[in-house]
């Protein structure tokens, strides 16, 4: 895989998944993936972990949370931005603590508003961009 720049949509959800890929896969330079399931995400994030840009996790999801998988994405490789999703009410002072470390670099709550999905994506993506780390 050369220079590939790989985002990851994990959400359970499949017509959630289905959407953001549909709707990301309109970004120039990247190479999108949806998973439902997310240890068969983590599979692909760990083969691919130098080329990933981006994740988008949901918070709740079977097996391993988002907070979860975010932390072991970060683990594997610390440039990856993040981006956590959720319905539900997470607490203040919990969230704050992993936005302060970089656990969670973006929030998006829903219902998501596409527009807002390309904004906060395309910000990562250019985060990176300007630190020259691509």
């Amino acid at each position: 895989m050369d220079n590939k720049r790989i985002v990851s949509i994990v959400e359970d959800e499949l017509d959630i998944a289905v959407l953001f890929y549909y709707v990301l896969r309109t970004i120039k330079e990247i190479q999108v993936f949806k998973f439902t399931d997310p240890i068969m995400a983590l599979g692909h994030i760990k083969i691919n972990a130098k080329d990933y840009v981006l994740v988008i996790s949901d918070l709740r999801m079977p097996v391993i949370n988002g907070i979860q998988l975010l932390k072991t994405i970060k683990h594997l490789n610390p440039l990856t931005r993040t981006i956590l999703t959720t319905a539900f009410l997470v607490e203040d002072n919990i969230f704050q603590e992993y936005l302060k470390n970089e656990t969670i670099n973006g929030f998006l709550q829903k219902p998501i508003e596409l527009e807002q999905l390309l904004l906060e994506v395309n910000k990562q993506i250019n985060f990176i961009e300007n630190v020259n780390i691509i």
